[in-house]
């Protein structure tokens, strides 16, 4: 028999317990505490220094349009403030930052009340901040608007400052959403009021065609355009890169499988990749084609579709939607192969960055037409 324990053990092990209880409520909540005072604190710099920029690129603004109109009165502005400001505070107000400054308010100058800018710049006031907390006119870190502010469309700017809040985009991920042409190829699968409403809500997942890109771009597979390669090789490089691809193709996607296989009598079939979109709240089917796409190709992802909307989805889930990322389509074979409800569609993939002046080309052009069409 074991020895019985000694009452005072009790008493000091359960005091031990509640001891470390208490430490670790008291950790928890003080680790909570300074994640959003860092949070808040962050916020409100972000903030002071969007305000400060936007400020000082008003007031230069403003004298370059009273002053005298001759060439060099708007440089020489900036130089002498720029001298001015780095005499006073040491560092941070170079030429090419009051430039920025300059630009940054003259690509968001409707962004800002009369009123509240009167409260920050002239009266200084402490009140505009919580103002300025409950409505933030800018949503963004300095960098991301550094950024935005060298596209020239009000348009497609607009949608990469929604994009870029709502998924939280680093800059890196900015750039390279902005460089693949996302805005272009998004628009170019819509109709006009489609490509109107980009501007306005960014990209909303509403229906399937919502999530198809004309292209979809695979840049950072690493894969070369000349390269000999074949449809396992694509499908490996995507499940490598598999957070980048996810991102590329939008918004709600949730990976499922690979080589999902289809078995009918003693004949195997296999889809190549499996998703699921929680916002449409579908399975998406995707099957890779490194070669120009057939009507066969169409038909044996229409049967995968026929399949999962009748033995996988339950009834409160949304059709399966199937995409055929190819190297190379022929639009009038995918409209006369499929029957037109079909929820089915072909996107060709490249392998390198798009050719952004020939797509916003190609969408102005094809807005003419809509134009004319109406």
């Amino acid at each position: 028999m074991g020895k019985s324990k000694n009452p005072k053990d009790i008493v000091i092990s359960e005091s031990l317990s509640e001891d470390a209880s208490d430490i670790g409520v008291l950790c928890r909540n003080s680790i909570d505490l300074i994640r959003y005072a860092r949070g808040l604190a962050a916020r409100q710099v972000n903030i002071i220094q969007l305000m400060t920029y936007y400020t000082l690129g008003k007031w230069i603004v403003d004298v370059e349009q009273g002053g005298k109109k001759r060439a060099g009165y708007g440089k020489r502005i900036i130089e002498n403030l720029s001298e001015r400001l780095n005499t006073e505070f040491e560092k941070g107000f170079s030429e090419s930052n009051l430039k920025n400054a300059r630009q940054f308010y003259l690509s968001y100058e409707d962004r800002i009340s009369q009123t509240v800018f009167d409260q920050f710049a002239i009266q200084k006031s402490q009140t505009v901040f919580g103002e300025l907390e409950k409505n933030p006119p800018f949503t963004l870190p300095w960098s991301h608007y550094l950024q935005l502010m060298r596209i020239k469309d009000d348009n497609e700017r607009s949608f990469y400052e929604i994009e870029a809040t709502s998924g939280n985009w680093s800059i890196r991920t900015l750039q390279r959403q902005y460089n693949s042409s996302y805005y272009e190829r998004l628009a170019l699968s819509r109709d006009k009021d489609g490509v109107k409403a980009l501007a306005v809500e960014g990209n909303q997942i509403t229906k399937p065609t919502d999530i198809i890109k004309q292209p979809t771009v695979l840049e950072f597979l690493g894969l070369e355009e000349k390269d000999k390669y074949v449809e396992s090789d694509l499908e490996t490089a995507i499940i490598n890169k598999l957070q980048k691809f996810i991102m590329e193709m939008g918004k709600g996607y949730l990976f499922e499988a690979r080589q999902r296989r289809f078995t009918f009598g003693e004949d195997n079939y296999y889809c190549d990749l499996v998703f699921y979109n929680r916002i449409l709240r579908c399975y998406v089917l995707i099957d890779l084609k490194v070669d120009k796409l057939t009507h066969q190709d169409l038909g044996q992802m229409q049967m995968y579709v026929n399949y999962y909307d009748r033995y996988i989805k339950t009834d409160d889930e949304n059709p399966t939607i199937g995409i055929l990322l190819c190297r190379e389509k022929n639009d009038a074979l995918v409209e006369i192969t499929l029957p037109k409800d079909a929820n089915i569609y072909a996107s060709e993939y490249k392998l390198y960055l798009p050719d952004k002046k020939l797509l916003q080309q190609k969408l102005k052009e094809w807005l003419a037409e809509e134009e004319e069409g109406e």
